[in-house]
């Protein structure tokens, strides 16, 4: 009886501990959330891809120990992009963020190979099942830098280098040169297309014609820093684009359309961890964080600093939007009447520029 006793009280012993053991491991290891990255550039140290990566890399670190991610950078668009995000579906990423327009077509070819697979493109128009969009409300901070521009411009010209005539593009040119002829009349965009979002030679080309014809102010929708760069060395004065770009040329960095996709990542990658992910499209700007200026040079008169930030607070508010009419084209059409406000559709379609743009727009 004795023995049986001492075998059952080690038996019982043993179970606890082995109890005990079982409770503090955790019988499974939470499977991380792979999430791929496809870049159009480099990352570098600003413009277009060094925002992204700086939203990844934020996601990260609001996410630790939940996500795992990738990034492959330098994508042309096309085939190449296709074989990508192929490959990244392949390698068993759940979640797969492709952030260049030319990526919109191979993004959804690949997608409906892979149905389970969340993917999320940047600045275009077509969605499926598994498919979203997101874009950013560029021209809201387009019009404040045009505002900077009319102001400071002594010689009523801007250079605006641009990458494709897409209507995202468009709408940019647009609303700067709308807020540029809010503050000064006489204000006129030149306008000159790279057909590249980076080619940094051509870029640079580029802000030099513009500067021997007159501009003054210059700005670009493409992925460098070359035309700040540009700027500084001629002496003219440079509103940068996607980034703070003001170490590549202070002297001449008035203030730039800067772009923040992190709080955004982290949304989407809960929602697809807790599975409440639905396609849509998502567009914010001023009002949701996604869009804001860098900060100003010194040179920018505090006359100027106040009306931007009046109307930055009128765009926050819904106040006022840059595309309130009237608004007339090149041709004297108006397009948007009186009284109203474009819509989204228009916009996402616009193939026109407006009052004060130099050229014709390409088609």
């Amino acid at each position: 009886m004795i023995r049986s006793s001492k075998i059952m009280s080690f038996f019982s012993s043993l179970f606890v501990a082995l109890m005990g053991v079982s409770i503090s491991q955790p019988a499974f290891a939470q499977e991380l959330l792979k999430i791929g990255f496809v870049y159009v550039s480099p990352i570098g140290d600003a413009g277009w891809t060094f925002q992204h990566d700086e939203g990844r890399l934020q996601m990260e670190k609001a996410l630790a120990g939940k996500v795992e991610t990738k990034y492959i950078e330098s994508v042309p668009e096309g085939a190449e992009a296709e074989r990508v995000i192929r490959q990244f579906a392949a390698d068993g990423y759940d979640l797969i963020f492709t952030t260049s327009f030319g990526y919109m077509n191979p993004t959804l070819k690949v997608a409906k190979r892979f149905p389970k697979i969340t993917f999320e493109h940047a600045t275009g128009y077509k969605r499926a099942d598994n498919v979203g969009s997101y874009n950013v409300r560029f021209y809201e901070g387009r019009y404040l830098s045009g505002i900077v521009a009319g102001k400071m411009s002594q010689s009523n010209v801007a250079g605006y280098v641009a990458a494709f005539p897409i209507p995202e593009v468009v709408m940019g040119i647009n609303a700067f040169t709308m807020g540029m002829r809010s503050v000064n009349p006489k204000a006129e965009t030149k306008v000159i297309w790279t057909n590249s979002w980076f080619d940094p030679g051509r870029e640079r080309e580029a802000a030099d014609v513009l500067i021997a014809q007159g501009a003054d102010v210059l700005t670009h929708h493409t992925d460098s820093t070359a035309i700040v760069q540009a700027a500084a060395e001629k002496g003219a004065w440079a509103i940068g684009y996607h980034s703070d770009m003001s170490k590549h040329g202070a002297k001449a960095h008035l203030t730039a359309v800067t772009h923040h996709w992190g709080d955004y990542y982290v949304q989407v990658a809960n929602d697809v961890m807790e599975g409440g992910w639905k396609s849509r499209d998502v567009w914010g700007g001023i009002p949701q964080g996604m869009v804001s200026l860098a900060p100003f040079h010194d040179a920018v008169p505090q006359d100027v600093r106040d009306l931007v930030a009046k109307t930055e607070a009128a765009i926050r508010s819904g106040e006022f939007h840059p595309f309130q009419g009237p608004v007339t084209d090149q041709d004297g059409n108006v397009q948007v009447a009186a009284g109203t406000t474009i819509s989204d559709g228009d916009l996402q379609k616009m193939g026109y520029y407006v009052e004060g743009v130099q050229g014709k727009l390409p088609k």
